[in-house]
């Protein structure tokens, strides 16, 4: 009877030191999933936030509508600067005289290929005085000023000086040329003929700012009076359209800078990530086959 009870005491012991180490290990498989999941939820909202840019910059000009901006017509015309290639033509009722002045015998050539054509401009090329050398009126100071500015000094000199009779002069840039770089869709240098081009009309022709440009941060760069200064423009507010640099110059370069999202995934934080859910998968699986 003795040897009964110790064999039932032996066994229920262990039983219980069996019930014990199964509970555990049935314990410890629920904490390991517990903890897996929290890590991939973990790992899936820093996806999620990493490769994520805000919405709301992602939109032009988010204020209230209904809004008007007054015209200022001096930002409407450009100066002009050095290594500034103009074409300077002049006309007069006696054209044999006016002939004198125009660039297609005295200017200088500059050669260009477009698309496997070749075409020739001839033009005043403005040195790094900032002047040019016009037939017989001689060097004229044209960096810094307009181009009417320009036109009405030559006629004022033509007339004053008697060398032509009802002198006409019309002034045109041959390189009107703008930079858009960065995250645009088509980064490119625009040739503008019109020699007028807003900043919203540059960046649609460059095919718009990508999803991963920040458009409240976009740099300008321009040369003003020989130096080269950077603005900042904020194209998810109205700011553009009261602003000088509304309209852009010759030579102007516009960057539109990348989100946090396209730095992310140029830097490999993404790389990463494939792998780590791979061994998320495989624990997983171990801790669901562990007996």
């Amino acid at each position: 009877m003795k040897s009964i009870i110790i064999k039932r005491l032996y066994l229920n012991k262990n039983q219980n030191y069996a019930f014990k180490f199964l509970k555990g290990m049935v314990d410890d498989r629920q904490d390991i999933e517990r903890c897996i999941k929290l890590f991939v939820l973990a790992i899936a909202g820093l996806f999620f936030f990493t490769s994520c840019g805000s919405g709301r910059n992602a939109i032009y000009f988010d204020e209230p509508t209904n809004v008007v901006f007054g015209k200022n017509s001096t930002d409407l015309e450009p100066v002009i600067q050095l290594n500034d290639l103009l074409s300077i033509v002049v006309s007069s009722v006696n054209p044999d005289a006016a002939d004198l002045f125009n660039p297609s015998r005295n200017g200088t050539e500059q050669s260009s290929t477009n698309s496997g054509n070749t075409t020739r401009a001839s033009g005043y090329l403005v040195d790094q005085d900032g002047f040019i050398n016009f037939p017989i009126l001689g060097k004229i100071e044209v960096a810094g000023r307009t181009k009417k500015e320009v036109r009405d000094e030559i006629t004022n000199q033509l007339v004053e000086q008697k060398l032509l009779l009802e002198p006409i002069v019309d002034i045109r840039y041959l390189n009107y040329k703008v930079s858009i770089l960065g995250e645009v869709k088509n980064p490119s240098v625009l040739n503008v003929p019109s020699e007028k081009i807003s900043l919203l009309e540059a960046l649609g022709m460059a095919g718009d700012i990508t999803i991963y440009g920040r458009r409240d941060n976009v740099t300008l760069i321009r040369e003003e009076d020989g130096v080269k200064r950077i603005r900042k423009i904020d194209l998810t507010t109205n700011e553009i359209f009261s602003s000088p640099y509304y309209y852009l110059q010759s030579n102007d370069i516009v960057y539109v800078q990348p989100n946090k999202a396209k730095v992310s995934s140029s830097t490999g934080t993404k790389e990463w990530i494939p792998v780590i859910l791979s061994a998320i998968s495989l624990a997983i699986i171990i801790a669901i086959n562990v007996k």
